[in-house]
């Protein structure tokens, strides 16, 4: 598949190891931060896969404010806080940049997206963001209008486990509207449980498993095999599970 796209926006980040006082705390003590030293990003698609609890919502909530999000979520104009719960981690990324700047940028994440639609209303923005509120819409049409009308090319985005509010027909459109935009010199880093949103093709899975953070092939992911494996003997399984 040819790409348009031919460089980075962020290229890698390092943990600055010397900086960390004590890796026995909160983020540091998770055992994928433990190990941690430099990570690189594709320049079109990077996954962050891993079990519920390995970090990976809080390594991505970290890259977004390095790159001056909201911990919340939106912009890098929105400045609100519901509740100041965000690590300390995003100190110590060090970001090693591409030579290209983007024009556009989004931090999405499933967790407060209630309190960015809040954001939004109180704001009076939701021109921008299909011409109707956020909070009028299921949280689905709510998170696929962001994808929609207001991710618009030449951007960093950042999408902490956006399956969370899209059945599987509109995590497949997801995948569509994130190729367009890809072509448009789009950069996506995005943590995910969705067999199907990281079923981007050529794009770069980061799994982190075994106190480590380690690039695996698509079809050797856990949410992959697990999901194949059920489908194909649902039967089995339920007898297994439900025994």
């Amino acid at each position: 598949m040819e790409l348009l796209n031919s460089g980075h926006y962020l290229r890698s980040i390092e943990l600055l190891r010397d900086e960390i006082d004590c890796f026995n705390q909160y983020p540091f003590s998770l055992p994928a931060f433990r190990n941690l030293d430099c990570l690189e990003f594709h320049p079109q698609v990077t996954y962050i896969v891993g079990e519920n609890g390995t970090g990976k919502s809080t390594l991505l909530e970290a890259i977004a404010i390095a790159l001056n999000f909201n911990p919340e979520g939106g912009t890098r104009n929105f400045n609100f806080s519901t509740r100041d719960s965000h690590s300390e981690l995003y100190k110590y990324f060090q970001l090693i940049r591409g030579a290209r700047r983007p024009r556009d940028g989004f931090f999405l994440r499933a967790e407060s997206f209630y309190n960015l639609a809040t954001e939004i209303d109180q704001l009076k923005i939701s021109d921008f963001y299909g011409g109707r509120s956020l909070h009028e819409q299921s949280h689905g049409e709510a998170f696929f209008a962001i994808f929609m009308k207001k991710f618009k090319g030449n951007g960093i985005y950042i999408l902490d486990e956006p399956e969370a509010a899209l059945s599987p027909t509109r995590q497949m459109a997801m995948l569509s509207r994130m190729h367009d935009l890809v072509n448009q010199q789009s950069q996506f880093i995005i943590a995910t449980h969705s067999p199907i949103i990281m079923g981007y093709p050529d794009a770069k899975i980061l799994q982190i498993a075994n106190n480590n953070i380690e690039v695996i092939e698509y079809e050797k992911t856990e949410h992959f095999v697990v999901m194949k494996e059920f489908i194909n003997n649902r039967k089995k399984m339920l007898d297994i599970l439900l025994e």
